[in-house]
C-alpha cells in the first residue's frame, strides 16, 4: 500500500502527500491530460514552467500505437513523454464510453501500465452512464469490482486506481466505494461523472461525490475523473476530492474558449482581454483574434492551464487559512447550476459536520442564506437544543441582535434588569437563539453578518426562536423594549436576582464543548474564576484549588488542564472524549510526544477535529491531553501522520 498522509485540513478538504515511485505528490493536485499523439503543451513545459508535478495520459492509446508501444516498453513511460514527475495512466474506459467497446482486456491493460512504469495505473472499469437503469448499473458495478480485485494482484509496485462507479444512484455509489475500501487499491477516482459536468448537473454531482466519500477509506486519495474546469475545483475539494484531471484546457482552447473560476468565456463573444496570466500578458484582444488558429489555440490552452493551476493554489491557501467555505460560496454564485449544488450541501449537514473543526481561526463571513447551512452553524443550533441547560431564573429577556460580544453592549440593560428581577438573557441572532453566556464562543462571536437579513435567513431565525419558546422553562419571557419592559418585570417578578453570568458561561461552554453534564462534573466544588484585567473575560477556572480549565481568547472554548481532564475521565464512561493508544505509545505520550495514527487503538466517534481529548491507555488511565487532528475513522485508517497534537503528558 502507498503512504498517504494528511498534513492540513479544512473539513473534508485536505492537503496531503502521496508517495509514488516518482516522488511525493502533494494534493490537491490537477493532472493535465496528455495525448501522446498530439502534444498541445509539452509534458516537460508542464513540469518546468507551469509547475504541474503530475500528469495523466492514456495507456490504451499508447498500447494501440505500435511505435509508442515499443518506445514505452523499451524506455519506459517517463522517457517516452520526457516527464520527470508523477504519471498516471487511464485504461481505455473513457474511450469505451465515447466510441464503444475497446479491444482490450482488464488484465492486459493493467499489466501493460505496470510494465511501462506508470506511477498510478487504472483498472478497466465500466463507465456507468446517467441514463442507465439501476439494474444495469448494479451489474456494471459488480464487474468493475471484480476487475479491481484482479488488478490489485497484478499491480506490482505501481499504485492502483480503483474507480468508484454507480451512475446517479447514491446507494450503488456507496456500495461500490465500501467494496473498494476492502481491496488493495491506492487511489480512488470517482468515475462516470463527465456527463453530469457537461450537462451542468452539479447538484447530482454533489450526491455522487458524497455517496462515494461515505464508503471510501479516508486514508486514500480521491480523484474526480474528468473534472477539468476550475469552476468546480473548490466545490469538489470541499467535498473531499484530492485530485483532478483536465483535458478541457486543450479542448476548450481549440474552440476559442477561455476558462475562468467563474465560468467560460468564448473569444467570439468577448470584446476585451483583462487577463494578466503569463500566456495573455502583453497581448491585446485584437492580437489574439488575429493569430492563426493553431497559435491562438496554444495561447488559450496555456491560459487555461495557468488559470487552473492558480485555482488549485487558491484552494490550498483557503485550506491553510480556513476560509474554504467562503471561497466555495463565492465560486458557486458564478453559475445558477453551481448555486443549486451549493444548496444541495444542506442535505448533507450530518455528514459534513463529522469533519468540521470545533472552531476556525477565521470568522464566518456571510455571503447569502446558504451560509446558514454551513456545518459550524448547524452544529451550534443542534448542540444548543441538545446540550444547553437553561439557568434557573424567574424570567427570560430576549434582546435584538447588536454588536459583539453581546454582554458588553447590553451590560447596562442587564444591570438594570438584575437590580429588579431574577432574569436570564438571550439574543435573537440570525444564527439562532444565543444565551448571553455563549456570546464569546465560535461561531457566535466569530461571525460577520449583514445588518439587513435575507428573507430566508429571517424566517429561519423566527423558526428557531419559536422552537425555543416551546422548550424554555421560564414563567416570564419577554422581548426587551426598554423602560416599558422593565416596568412590566417589576410588576410580575418577585424572586431575588441569582443569575451569575460568569458561572453560567463556564457551565454552558463546558456542556456545549464536552457534552451535556460536563459543566456539573467540572464545577463540582469550590469555584474560583481568574479574569483578564484588560478585557474582563474569564481566563482560568480553579476548582478546589486545582486549575481545571483555561478559556481561549480566540474562540471562547476551553483548553483542558490535567485536573479537569481527570474529572472528565472519571465523570464520563469510556470511550467519551478519549483516544486510546497502544502500550508502545504510552511512554512517549507521557513525555509530551504527539499521538500518531498507527498507535491509535480506539477513539470516541463523537470527537471532531480540534476537539480537546483525553489520551488514555488500555486501562483507561490518563496518559496525555491534547487536540484531535482527525476523526475516529481517519485515525484508525491512516497508517501515518498525527492523530492527536499532545499539549501535555501526564506522568504516573
Amino acid at each position: 500500500m502507498s503512504m498517504f498522509e494528511l498534513l492540513r485540513r479544512d473539513g473534508l478538504a485536505r492537503i496531503c502527500k502521496l508517495e509514488t515511485p516518482h516522488g511525493i505528490l502533494e494534493t490537491p493536485a490537477l493532472l493535465p491530460v496528455i495525448n501522446p499523439r498530439t502534444l498541445t503543451v509539452s509534458p516537460r513545459e508542464l513540469y518546468d514552467v507551469f509547475g504541474f508535478k503530475a500528469i495523466i495520459t492514456n495507456s490504451y492509446i499508447i498500447r494501440n500505437d505500435e511505435k509508442l508501444r515499443g518506445q514505452a516498453l523499451s524506455g519506459g513511460l517517463h522517457e517516452l513523454l520526457d516527464y520527470p514527475g508523477v504519471i498516471m495512466t487511464d485504461s481505455g474506459t473513457f474511450q469505451s464510453y465515447m466510441y464503444g467497446e475497446v479491444d482490450v482486456k482488464n488484465e492486459d491493460i493493467v499489466t501493460f501500465q505496470r510494465d511501462i512504469g506508470s506511477d498510478i495505473g487504472t483498472v478497466l472499469d465500466i463507465f456507468t452512464e446517467p441514463e442507465w437503469s439501476m439494474e444495469r448499473t448494479s451489474d456494471a458495478v459488480d464487474v468493475t469490482l471484480a476487475r479491481t480485485e484482479v488488478a490489485a494482484k497484478l499491480k506490482g509496485d505501481m499504485l492502483l486506481a480503483g474507480v468508484v462507479q454507480g451512475s446517479i444512484f447514491p446507494d450503488l455509489r456507496e456500495r461500490c466505494a465500501r467494496s473498494l475500501a476492502a481491496i488493495e487499491a491506492d487511489v480512488h477516482p470517482i468515475g462516470g461523472v463527465v456527463p453530469l459536468m457537461e450537462q451542468y448537473r452539479f447538484a447530482e454531482l454533489v450526491d455522487v461525490i458524497v455517496a462515494s466519500k461515505k464508503g471510501l477509506n479516508p486514508a486514500r486519495p480521491v480523484h474526480l475523473f474528468g473534472a477539468g474546469h476550475p469552476m468546480v475545483f473548490a466545490l469538489a475539494a470541499l467535498l473531499g476530492c484530492d485530485m483532478f484531471d483536465s483535458a478541457s484546457y486543450a479542448k476548450f482552447a481549440r474552440d476559442g474558449r477561455f476558462m475562468f473560476p467563474e465560468g467560460t468565456a468564448s473569444l467570439s463573444d468577448m470584446k476585451y482581454i483583462s487577463c494578466h496570466c503569463p500566456a495573455c500578458h502583453g497581448h491585446t484582444y485584437e492580437e489574439i483574434v488575429a493569430m492563426t488558429p493553431a497559435r491562438r489555440a496554444e495561447l488559450i490552452a496555456r491560459h487555461n492551464l495557468w488559470v487552473s493551476q492558480e485555482e488549485i493554489l487558491r484552494i490550498k491557501r483557503a485550506i491553510l487559512e480556513g476560509d474554504l467555505w467562503e471561497l466555495v460560496e463565492r465560486r458557486c454564485r458564478g453559475h445558477p447550476a453551481l448555486l443549486d449544488a451549493l444548496r444541495k450541501l444542506g442535505d448533507y449537514e450530518e455528514f459534513l459536520e463529522l469533519t468540521e473543526p470545533l472552531s476556525r481561526e477565521r470568522a464566518v463571513f456571510y455571503t447569502g442564506p446558504e451560509t446558514l447551512n454551513r456545518p459550524a452553524i448547524k452544529r451550534y443550533q443542534r448542540r444548543f437544543f441538545e446540550r444547553y441547560e437553561y439557568p434557573k431564573t424567574e424570567a427570560m429577556i430576549v434582546f435584538d441582535e447588536t454588536s459583539k460580544p453581546y454582554w458588553r453592549h447590553r451590560q447596562q440593560e442587564m444591570q438594570e434588569i438584575l437590580s429588579e428581577c431574577d432574569s436570564h438573557f438571550f439574543v435573537e441572532s440570525i444564527l439562532g437563539p444565543v444565551p448571553i453566556e455563549l456570546d464569546e464562543m465560535y461561531p457566535i462571536a466569530q461571525s460577520v453578518m449583514p445588518l439587513r437579513g435575507d428573507r430566508d435567513a429571517v424566517e429561519g431565525m423566527k423558526d428557531l426562536m419559536e422552537r425555543m419558546s416551546h422548550e424554555h422553562p421560564y414563567a416570564v419571557a419577554v422581548g426587551w423594549d426598554g423602560k416599558q419592559t422593565l416596568d412590566t418585570l417589576m410588576m410580575v417578578c418577585s424572586d431575588e436576582p441569582s443569575f451569575d453570568l460568569d458561572l453560567a458561561r463556564v457551565k454552558a461552554v463546558s456542556d456545549y464543548q464536552f457534552g451535556q453534564g460536563a459543566g456539573s462534573i467540572l464545577l463540582d466544588g469550590q469555584v474560583e474564576l481568574k479574569k483578564s484585567n484588560n478585557t474582563g473575560k474569564i481566563r482560568n477556572v480553579i476548582v478546589d484549588g486545582e486549575h481545571i480549565l483555561s478559556m481561549r481568547a480566540n474562540d471562547g472554548f476551553f483548553t483542558l488542564r490535567p485536573p479537569g481532564a481527570e474529572r472528565l475521565r472519571k465523570g464520563f464512561p469510556a470511550p467519551r472524549l478519549r483516544v486510546m493508544v497502544k502500550d508502545d505509545s504510552v511512554p512517549f505520550n507521557r513525555d509530551g510526544r504527539n499521538v500518531f495514527c498507527t498507535f491509535v487503538q480506539e477513539c470516541d466517534p463523537g470527537l471532531r477535529p480540534m476537539d480537546e481529548v483525553l489520551v488514555v491507555n488500555s486501562s483507561d488511565e490518563l496518559v496525555a491531553i491534547g487536540r484531535a487532528m482527525l476523526t475516529r475513522d481517519e485515525m484508525l485508517a491512516f497508517q501515518t501522520g498525527m492523530a492527536v497534537k499532545v499539549r501535555e503528558g501526564i506522568k504516573k
